[in-house]
């Protein structure tokens, strides 16, 4: 396998010298203190090192080492702004230094960018495709194996596979017995195992083969159609664990960034929007039904607790207003309902609930107790979306699956929704959630009656 040493060096070097131009350039009065030059080139090798900023896995690009981006930006502009702050005297205002650091975030930023187009030209043109790899085992993971080997920016060179059962496949290399010939005899790099196909002995002598060969080897585990786009491996002292259902928000920081969102985002709505609105809604209602202003329904939160769901009534009083969701052309609903569910105004209401704990800005929408009971029941991982609190809005509406449940595929799409949310939730999907609920509650959508 050939292997660059000099990457990570040279991109090493090219990071520092250009971070000194720049600072040269726009500050020079920095360079009259050798305190401050050792300070930015030192936290820089220890920021980056920290985070491990500069190994590189082949599979990784510039959308995947993003997060990395952000948390060096974050961290070494800590270090850049202290260093002016407490090291030699600092002629500089505020605001100009801030410009200096977002041309340094922007080179470094655009010199990456370029450096993944170069390396993934590289290797499409036929060099740096050295990784030579074979699967032991054929279960259903080798087509996507496959489709990340035959990635020819990933730099892999599929040889084939050993199997015990006989295969007319063109990369069908024999038995699994010969692959340990064929690993220590010719130049792979990489072994791919996959444990559903082989028996404890047989892992050991490939390890043992492996290891003799100075060839690396690798377990893919058996699946038994378990695993989700969200499982994560995690280590319990020597015992590794597979989490099935990880999400980002099982994280404290990301639990305490959507909080403070939440809270912010629903002061600001409860200051300038309900402040007024809700006492012209009661102004209205009081010439349009008999009841009073907020309508009130137990729902099922995160956990499958129970809280009290606030909604601006848009009913008339019955029976089964807990037991029967609101149909198209339904009697119930009031002349001014009418208008406060087309525009979902009569969701406003639940910023209170956002800022009580009980719900979020975004997440899936709150059911009804007896609907719960009875998905749960009839709809494949409909308990999944209850590991987070409900949302006064979701992926799911801006989706188009809102309101009445007419067929079960409605509710089927609706869960996956859910469950997506929660395995790739971040800040920017419920700011972009949010943007299209607004933009669909204003040019009005077929199904909000």
């Amino acid at each position: 396998m050939k292997k660059s040493y000099f990457i990570i060096p040279l991109s090493f070097v090219f990071h520092v010298v250009s971070i000194n131009i720049i600072l040269y350039w726009f500050t020079p009065e920095t360079y009259s203190h050798l305190l401050s030059v050792l300070f930015y080139n030192i936290s820089w090798f220890l920021v980056t090192y920290s985070i491990n900023f500069y190994p590189t896995a082949r599979r990784e690009g510039f959308a995947t080492n993003f997060k990395n981006f952000l948390k060096l930006f974050l961290i070494y502009g800590l270090v850049f702004f202290t260093s002016f702050t407490f090291l030699g005297k600092n002629p500089y205002e505020l605001s100009y230094l801030f410009m200096v650091y977002l041309i340094i975030c922007l080179m470094l930023t655009i010199f990456r960018i370029f450096f993944y187009w170069g390396r993934n030209l590289y290797r499409r043109k036929g060099f740096n495709t050295g990784v030579r790899v074979v699967v032991i085992g054929r279960d259903k993971n080798l087509k996507k194996l496959r489709r990340i080997f035959d990635t020819r920016e990933y730099g892999y060179r599929y040889m084939g596979y050993f199997d015990n059962h006989d295969s007319n496949s063109p990369t069908y290399l024999g038995a699994i017995e010969k692959s340990y010939a064929y690993i220590f005899e010719n130049h792979v790099d990489e072994v791919y195992c996959m444990a559903s196909r082989l028996s404890q002995g047989e892992i050991r002598e490939l390890m043992r083969i492996a290891d003799r060969s100075l060839k690396k080897i690798k377990i893919v585990p058996d699946n038994k159609e378990l695993f989700s786009r969200a499982m994560s491996l995690e280590l319990y002292g020597e015992v590794p664990v597979l989490n099935l259902r990880a999400s980002p928000l099982d994280l404290e920081y990301a639990n305490v960034i959507k909080r403070i969102f939440d809270v912010i985002f629903s002061t600001l709505a409860v200051i300038f929007v309900l402040s007024w609105l809700v006492p012209l809604v009661w102004f209205l209602m009081k010439f349009d039904s008999k009841g009073p202003l907020f309508f009130k329904q137990q729902r099922h939160g995160v956990n499958k607790s129970t809280f009290w769901c606030y909604k601006f009534r848009s009913m008339t009083k019955s029976s089964d207003c807990d037991t029967l969701m609101a149909t198209k052309n339904d009697m119930r609903v009031t002349r001014l309902g009418r208008i406060l569910r087309k525009t979902s105004i009569d969701e406003l209401p639940q910023f209170f609930n956002v800022l009580k704990g009980d719900m979020s800005v975004v997440g899936p929408r709150p059911h009804m107790k007896l609907h719960t009971e009875q998905y749960e029941k009839t709809v494949d991982k409909y308990l999944v979306r209850h590991f987070l609190k409900p949302g006064i809005t979701g992926l799911a509406q801006i989706k188009g699956y809102r309101g009445e449940i007419i067929e079960k595929a409605d509710i089927v799409n609706r869960v996956r929704y859910d469950i997506f949310y929660m395995e790739k939730w971040s800040l920017e999907l419920d700011l972009r959630i949010i943007y299209y609920t607004v933009a669909n509650a204003l040019k009005g959508e077929e199904s909000a009656y």
